[in-house]
């Protein structure tokens, strides 16, 4: 496995993490680089990365630079800094549960060494595995791709909300993985993208993706989503997810729970890619699910341009929860499963 990585989101050069910051794109392709842990965890909370795979490959790298940090101090304070740092990360988002998924792969590898082996080696374990966690990703988007990929037809056009691309992952995406993965299979594929309010990760970033893939996208505001499916200009709608619960209800981006309303009253399916480290078992229901909720000039403001006053009270969750009777399939890389999902969610762990 090569010891360096670089993909449109993301580059690992050893040492430290280099990431596009997301907050500019697509006027701006700027870049944070990440030298501390702090710097990564910044980065994960200012939103300059984003995306639930992203966020746990993020975290991933996070801790490995952490013990480069501290692989000089004696192992009881090393180990009472490196808690500290998995919690700083664990604090960042609440709701996307690939962080803490990733925070305990890299958990594991410190509990498991500590006692056998020095510091350094420690270090560099956790540097392998946070790269193992980055390729993982790669690998299974294109595994998921090619399993959702075999639901559209040829000539279909998707409607996608958010961005669950190249840029919400390491590389290839969930969501958009599925569409690149039919039009690699020789299908003729068009989109549909929101806009995505208040961030506008629709318009900015999955338009992005898709035109420089020479995907033949148009870009429409939220509420233009039930006219256009009303126009029977939608065949399926794929969107991404940042944590499946048990039962098979979906938390993702705020508005996603809208678009499954509308095409179940249109009849288009609904479907959602996400890998299994999105899945999470010990969550019964989408009910209790944690929905952060961010900064409210999020939707006082349009990038630099301010919308309303200062004054004026805003709610802004940055998540909602699609139960899971409005979901048609839900597409990872060990399957599709299509119902029941609270018994057959946990054969995929089999």
């Amino acid at each position: 496995m090569n010891e360096h990585i670089k993909t449109k989101t993301m580059e690992w050069n050893g040492d430290e993490l280099i990431l596009i910051d997301q907050r500019y794109l697509p006027l701006e392709e700027t870049y944070v680089t990440c030298k501390n842990h702090i710097e990564v965890a910044d980065s994960i909370r200012d939103m300059v990365v984003r995306g639930a795979p992203a966020i746990g490959a993020t975290a991933g790298f996070g801790m490995a630079i952490a013990s480069s940090e501290f692989e000089s101090l004696d192992k009881k304070t090393y180990v009472e800094k490196m808690k500290k740092a998995e919690e700083l990360l664990a604090s960042t988002r609440p709701t996307a549960v690939n962080l803490f998924w990733a925070l305990k792969r890299m958990s594991k590898i410190i509990d498991e060494n500590i006692e056998k082996t020095n510091l350094n080696e420690l270090t560099r374990l956790l540097k392998k595995e946070a790269l193992e966690i980055a390729y993982d990703d790669i690998k299974i988007n294109r595994k998921m791709g090619q399993n959702g990929a075999k639901l559209l037809k040829n000539g279909d056009t998707v409607l996608t909300h958010c961005n669950a691309g190249a840029l919400a992952t390491v590389d290839y995406g969930t969501a958009l993985g599925v569409i690149r993965a039919a039009i690699e299979d020789g299908k003729k594929i068009s989109v549909y993208a929101d806009e995505t309010r208040p961030y506008l990760q629709g318009a900015r970033l999955t338009v992005w993706e898709l035109v420089q893939d020479g995907i033949e996208t148009t870009l429409i505001s939220d509420n233009m989503a039930g006219w256009v499916m009303k126009q029977g200009k939608i065949n399926a709608v794929i969107v991404g997810a940042d944590r499946i619960a048990a039962n098979g209800d979906v938390a993702n981006k705020i508005g996603t729970y809208s678009v499954a309303i509308l095409a179940k009253k249109h009849g288009i399916p609904f479907y959602v890619a996400a890998p299994l480290s999105t899945i999470d078992l010990e969550t019964p229901t989408g009910e209790e699910i944690p929905i952060e909720e961010r900064n409210r000039n999020e939707v006082r403001y349009c990038h630099k341009s301010q919308l309303v006053d200062d004054s004026i009270n805003v709610y802004n969750p940055a998540f909602d929860v699609t139960p899971n009777d409005l979901v048609t399939a839900i597409i990872t890389e060990k399957g599709v499963v299509k119902d029941n999902y609270k018994t057959e969610l946990p054969k995929l762990f089999e």
